[in-house]
């Protein structure tokens, strides 16, 4: 009995250290990636990547000012989730279905030169890309909250600006690191009137537009997702009811309550409609696959579904 308790507690031993520094190797190749793009230092505080649910969630993740600008920090946020195309994989292709960045805070600085930290990035000089491995992102939805600039050029002391953004926005189809790079950096230079600003001339250049519908999408659970757009109730569940039939099998629907299930890739789907205020609709969209979750289909009927709202 006591070789058996030792030979499980052994087994359950190399288990934790197997997934640590599963994590821990993935943690330094991103992190290696992120400062080759950018060409600055970056931190992240944790990290975890799980292949079961083909998911990657990130917490605590700072770009630091380049060389040139005083110490601190260009962009802190707080989490990066992110649901990816496992079979991809074995294709040497990156596919990320969905990933949701949260961009709490960011620190924009004007040297006495008059340069701007964004712009003396490294992805801010060009956006081809780094990465021989082909990439492709579906849908990127970006929380941008509180923007800080602080600008030099003016005196002995900075003068400093404080805005409170708080908005969210959607892009699609993304092809780089370069690209994924830019269009979240870019967007707080824009938001904060800095229109001269060169990584936001680069962003036009990505060819990345922002979404036409107002999204604000997240994780649920290790299986589902969810979407507030500002499409009414009865349009939304006319195009999910007409995606669900092109990706799969109908199994119900119930335009009153909201719901429609449905067999799609091998997987149960479940779509949850509600009526949000100021005529915003609430997507939840649940995908398991015998008692499985499978968030990468379910984050691909999200995609399909906004794609033709």
């Amino acid at each position: 009995m006591k070789k058996i308790f030792m030979v499980l507690g052994i087994v359950i031993f190399t288990l934790v250290c197997v997934v640590f520094f599963k994590n821990q190797i993935v943690k330094s190749v991103v992190t290696k990636a992120a400062v080759a793009v950018l060409g600055t230092p970056v931190h992240i505080d944790s990290f975890s990547f799980s292949i079961l649910r083909s998911s990657i969630r990130i917490s605590g993740l700072k770009i630091y000012n380049p060389s040139g600008f005083p110490q601190g920090i260009l962009a802190s946020c707080s989490k990066i989730n992110v649901i990816y195309d496992r079979a991809a994989l074995f294709k040497q292709k990156l596919h990320l279905v969905f990933v949701e960045v949260e961009l709490d805070e960011m620190g924009l600085t004007k040297n006495k030169e008059g340069e701007l930290n964004v712009d003396s990035l490294k992805v801010a000089q060009t956006i081809e890309p780094s990465n021989p491995m082909p990439m492709r992102i579906d849908l990127l939805t970006l929380g941008i909250g509180r923007i800080v600039y602080k600008d030099y050029s003016v005196g002995t002391e900075p003068a400093v600006r404080v805005q409170d953004v708080n908005i969210h926005k959607s892009y699609k189809d993304i092809t780089s690191p370069e690209q994924l790079a830019v269009l979240i950096l870019a967007e707080p230079v824009k938001a904060a009137g800095i229109k001269a600003a060169k990584i936001y001339g680069v962003a036009m250049l990505t060819g990345v537009a922002a979404l036409p519908v107002g999204i604000a999408a997240t994780f649920l659970g290790k299986d589902s997702v969810q979407q507030i757009t500002d499409a009414g109730f009865q349009h939304v569940y006319e195009v999910s009811l007409e995606s669900v039939k092109r990706m799969g099998k109908l199994t119900k629907e119930d335009a009153q309550s909201g719901v429609i299930k449905a067999n799609i890739q091998g997987a149960m789907v479940a779509i949850q409609l509600r009526k949000g205020s100021d005529n915003k609709t609430e997507i939840t969209i649940s995908a398991r696959k015998y008692v499985f979750p499978k968030p990468d289909i379910a984050g691909g009927v999200l995609y399909q579904i906004i794609d033709k709202l």
